[in-house]
């Protein structure tokens, strides 16, 4: 979700310069969604998005930084003159566990009075960001609020969760890098999705 995505984020403690490159890396367990399955599922989403928002250009929020990639592919995706901003949150600090507590880190810088908006997140874990997110975005006036991610746990209930566009579900016990989604900062740049089998998961 943000730079440390809920449930996502073992700790590895490696120097950066000292570490093989993603491709090679023993950490980098299999691909679990390959980087075409994406694009033909971020190919989808934005037409379903075209279509739902076809009289109301959308403003996409994203959620610094897992969403980031996703995204910047999403947004070329929808054949809309779209606008975008960035927010940040964090329930994490250095910490591989949430702490229970959301905090904002960087806000938005449009106003959000009146506009049409879809929050872009990385991944729906135990919801808690989300839960945040959503209130912290609706006290802002929006005309609607709506979720688009690209994972999802298999226990999470999007329904209950509002969450209206997903990509993929995945397995609970996946920790998962790649497309974004890091492990202390690294593997965002991976172009597909990947277990992640290396220490702290």
């Amino acid at each position: 979700m943000t730079g440390t995505p809920e449930g996502n984020r073992p700790a590895t403690s490696s120097s950066a310069a000292a570490l093989p490159p993603p491709s090679a890396d023993p950490n980098i367990g299999p691909t679990l969604i390959s980087a075409e399955q994406i694009a033909e599922r971020v190919s989808q989403l934005g037409a379903e998005i075209t279509r739902r928002y076809a009289d109301r250009p959308p403003l996409l929020v994203g959620v610094l930084r897992g969403s980031l990639v996703f995204l910047t592919d999403l947004m070329r995706a929808i054949d809309l003159p779209l606008t975008i901003d960035f927010i940040a949150v964090s329930s994490y600090g250095s910490a591989t566990r949430t702490s229970g507590v959301v905090r904002l880190v960087k806000d938005l810088e449009q106003d959000l009075g009146g506009r049409d908006v879809i929050l872009v997140e990385d991944i729906v874990d135990t919801g808690l960001t989300l839960r945040y997110l959503r209130k912290n975005l609706a006290a802002r006036g929006p005309a609607s609020l709506e979720v688009c991610t690209l994972l999802a746990r298999r226990s999470v209930d999007v329904a209950a969760q509002d969450v209206t566009f997903v990509g993929f579900e995945i397995d609970d016990d996946a920790f998962v890098v790649g497309y974004g989604l890091d492990a202390n900062q690294r593997y965002r740049n991976l172009g597909h999705i990947a277990a992640y089998v290396g220490p702290g998961q």
